[in-house]
């Protein structure tokens, strides 16, 4: 059977059989014309050695590995169509996997941003909490389940650590920094001014509930549009911020790791990339011989 007549009678069972969308269908049908314009002969004499290589011809042409990926599973498709109707009796794109698509880097802010934005003096019940948890999000690195779930016993004010309970109800003992204690103390003083229905909770809502995951998002992103913030402010920006820095500073990618609450430090060294990019700017400002005439 040549391509065309195969194409053809793939795509039919996937227009009156499976019902796709003519949409989906047309992008099945590009996938295996290219594919057949790459190999000219039968469709089932290609071998995992052909398509491997029409995979890689594509990708140093600068296709993208999610483009990849989806031509792989209209060729894994089609001839798995054909096995079923006895027509071939092996699937040569089986093993082939696309390039992995670069691991893109977490966004950070910078540390003069962050004092900017963290300076202001809070003075209302809402302000209070506001800030108590915007301090203690970039202090100690928390996740935004974990800041939501805090208890007040987990939080000792006097030793300067925080008991964080993270995935896997794995529980780490976290440092606090000066300025988060002063933030919560703050806090607490004025908490118990609503009627609280959830005593243990730390960081509660005006009807005196523990706060939500949605509502610690919402006043995190307007606490950044009143403060001029040039990124939109959440949970993981001050996560990943404490992190980079941290390292940035210290050079402990295995302390970081333990604050973090990773289990793979694998997850951690995303940030010494974040590193070297810092340093690599530095270099490219400062250094003579990397300056532009």
């Amino acid at each position: 059977m040549h391509w065309q007549a195969a194409i053809d009678q793939f795509t039919g069972y996937l227009a009156n059989v499976r019902r796709l969308s003519p949409h989906t269908i047309t992008h099945y049908r590009h996938d295996l014309d290219e594919l057949a314009a790459s190999n000219p002969q039968s469709p089932f004499t290609l071998s995992q050695h052909d398509i491997r290589l029409f995979i890689s011809t594509l990708h140093r042409r600068g296709l993208a590995p999610k483009s990849l990926q989806r031509k792989l599973s209209s060729i894994r498709q089609f001839y798995r169509f054909f096995i079923r109707q006895r027509l071939c009796e092996m699937n040569p794109a089986v093993g082939v996997r696309p390039p992995k698509p670069a691991r893109r880097l977490p966004k950070v802010m910078s540390t003069d941003d962050l004092h900017q934005l963290l300076d202001y003096h809070a003075d209302d019940w809402l302000s209070l909490r506001d800030k108590a948890m915007v301090e203690l999000l970039y202090s100690s690195g928390l996740r935004l389940a974990e800041i939501a779930a805090l208890d007040i016993a987990d939080a000792d004010l006097q030793a300067a650590i925080v008991r964080v309970t993270g995935k896997g109800s794995k529980q780490r003992l976290v440092p606090l920094g000066r300025l988060a204690i002063d933030a919560i103390r703050q806090w607490l003083a004025v908490r118990d001014n609503v009627i609280i229905h959830e005593p243990a909770a730390l960081f509660v809502s005006q009807r005196g509930r523990r706060i939500s995951h949605r509502s610690i998002q919402q006043r995190l992103h307007k606490l950044g549009m009143e403060r001029g913030s040039r990124q939109r402010l959440h949970p993981h920006l001050m996560r990943h911020s404490f992190a980079s820095h941290l390292l940035e500073s210290s050079g402990d990618l295995r302390a970081v790791q333990e604050m973090l609450g990773h289990s793979d430090i694998a997850t951690t060294q995303i940030y010494t990339h974040l590193d070297f990019q810092h340093l690599a700017k530095t270099y490219d400002a400062a250094h003579p011989r990397a300056r532009k005439k």
